[in-house]
């Protein structure tokens, strides 16, 4: 991306970019990527960093998890900041907070021994969740002679974060580094899979298919697949199957298709709409709507299939 061999810094949900800028800024020396999931801010950050004409800066969309866990292999991120993240308050939420267990975890395995980790909150109870990780995890050690400080001169204040002060909330500011401890390498980077497609015979037409179809949900290991609709075309009479699929590290909503050849057979495969990528959970999805095309019709078949022979188990 770079084009060189540098430290690599990475700042997690920049939001107005200016903390990144100020890094790449002041860290010539380093590469530095700024990872966001809002359209709004990576536009925001990239002309930022253009306009101050900062090539050692890059922006990249996605979630922390997604961008280390595929993006990064092993030991090769210097730095980590994360400043501010969603505090998600409401005790039901708490399972999507950032920092959590496996977050540090995956963070271990990319961060080199020594790397950086700094974390800035100025929610009282998210700063009491992160101490709690951080000082339960074997991989990371205060940088500092307490979990976290209050204040932290030598860092840009950003709107945002003068925003908080200005309505009376305080700073918490957590310095850490990666321990010697070493961490379990079960954070490989994904494998690029085939663009999947499985071929099978049915008597039934398309219509007859996408009136019998019903919302379903299956899961397999650590992937969960829902097929929510099934819609077909004015055009040609193909079948599209709205699906979600949830797997780690990516979470993907979009669209299988049902498709008759001129030779007569059917295949299901993926659509290009959204991008999506052919994970393990797409080969997945895929083999289980083919064989549930086949279970519509006792004369069906499943003829071939370059997704392997994996079974999702379905949900009541």
């Amino acid at each position: 991306m770079f084009g060189r061999s540098a430290p690599l810094l990475v700042e997690i949900g920049f939001g107005g970019a200016d903390f990144l800028v100020d890094l790449a800024q002041n860290r010539p020396e380093a590469n530095v990527v700024g990872v966001e999931l809002s359209l709004p801010s990576l536009k925001k950050g990239a002309k930022k960093l253009q306009t101050a004409d900062l090539r050692n800066g890059r922006v990249v969309q996605g979630t922390g998890q997604l961008v280390l866990w595929a993006l990064c292999q092993s030991g090769s991120v210097d730095e980590v900041y994360i400043n501010f993240p969603d505090p998600w308050p409401k005790e039901r939420h708490h399972g999507r907070r950032l920092i959590s267990e496996k977050f540090l975890q995956l963070l271990a395995t990319r961060l080199r021994p020594g790397g950086r980790l700094d974390i800035a909150t100025d929610h009282a109870g998210y700063a009491a969740w992160i101490a709690r990780h951080l000082e339960q995890s074997p991989y990371f050690a205060s940088r500092l002679d307490s979990t976290y400080v209050n204040k932290d001169p030598n860092r840009l204040t950003t709107k945002y974060e003068q925003k908080g002060f200005d309505e009376g909330r305080r700073g918490h500011y957590f310095k850490w580094r990666r321990s010697e401890a070493p961490a379990p390498a079960v954070f490989s980077v994904p494998e690029e899979l085939p663009m999947p497609h499985v071929v099978l015979n049915s008597p039934l037409s398309l219509e007859e298919i996408g009136r019998r179809f019903t919302p379903q949900s299956a899961k397999a290991e650590n992937v969960h697949v829902e097929l929510l609709e099934m819609f077909q075309s004015t055009h040609d009479g193909k079948l599209l199957a709205e699906a979600y699929i949830k797997e780690d590290p990516l979470t993907q909503r979009l669209g299988l298709v049902v498709r008759r050849r001129e030779t007569g057979d059917l295949v299901v495969g993926l659509h290009e709409v959204g991008f999506p990528r052919p994970t393990r959970g797409v080969q997945l999805a895929i083999i289980h709507l083919a064989r549930w095309v086949v279970g519509l019709d006792p004369a069906s078949e499943i003829v071939r299939s370059n997704v392997g022979t994996a079974q999702l188990e379905t949900e009541e």
